[in-house]
């Protein structure tokens, strides 16, 4: 097995060769070496919103598996960024439930998504950052502000459009955020619903 390397959060910056996707970069403290990974707009705002320290108005996904783990007494001890095939980087979570230790499968993303929540650690193998790794300049990253991917997910940005629905086609949007998991949107168009009860 090859040696463990310590990673940090350098910056998230927007997806290039994907739209609506994101770049998380991960470095180490000292070397020059980073590793970019790409992830969809939905974890890269759930990542920035605890880089900025902000507050979503309900639970995000990755909030509720956070809250759930402390409910059972599992702590997540560390991440560990594993494997690399095709292009694609996998994760586990390394978990401990009352002196059990346990590995779970995870996408890199939610992972580090929920590292953050945790403040454990995020690790890969050598191998790994040397296989994937970038030799970047700092002044050649060119990061977006978190805070404004965060914000994203925290601004009614719909809210407005939301007013000049019907009641009946608000209906129908609602049933489509809640088809895709869109949580924080269907709150906001039953709010609207309300409003109009």
């Amino acid at each position: 097995m090859s040696e463990k390397i310590q990673l940090k959060i350098i910056g998230l910056t927007a997806g290039h060769s994907q739209r609506n996707s994101y770049t998380l970069i991960l470095g180490e403290d000292e070397g020059e070496l980073k590793l970019p990974i790409v992830i969809g707009s939905y974890e890269a705002q759930s990542i920035a919103l605890i880089i900025e320290g902000l507050k979503p108005q309900r639970p995000l996904t990755h909030d509720l598996m956070f809250d759930t783990f402390e409910k059972y007494g599992i702590e997540l001890k560390e991440v560990v960024i594993d494997k690399l095939e095709e292009g694609v980087f996998y994760a586990k979570l390394i978990t401990d439930q009352h002196g059990d230790r346990y590995s779970i499968d995870s996408r890199t993303s939610d992972a580090i998504a929920l590292a953050l929540r945790a403040k454990c650690p995020i690790y890969t193998f050598k191998t790994i950052l040397d296989d994937a790794g970038i030799l970047y300049d700092k002044d050649e990253i060119e990061l977006d502000e978190p805070e404004h991917i965060a914000e994203e997910k925290l601004k009614p940005s719909k809210s407005s459009t939301l007013k000049s629905l019907s009641l009946n086609e608000l209906n129908i949007e609602l049933e489509k955020a809640i088809q895709v998991e869109d949580y924080d949107k269907a709150a906001l168009i039953r709010d609207e619903i309300q409003k109009r009860g």
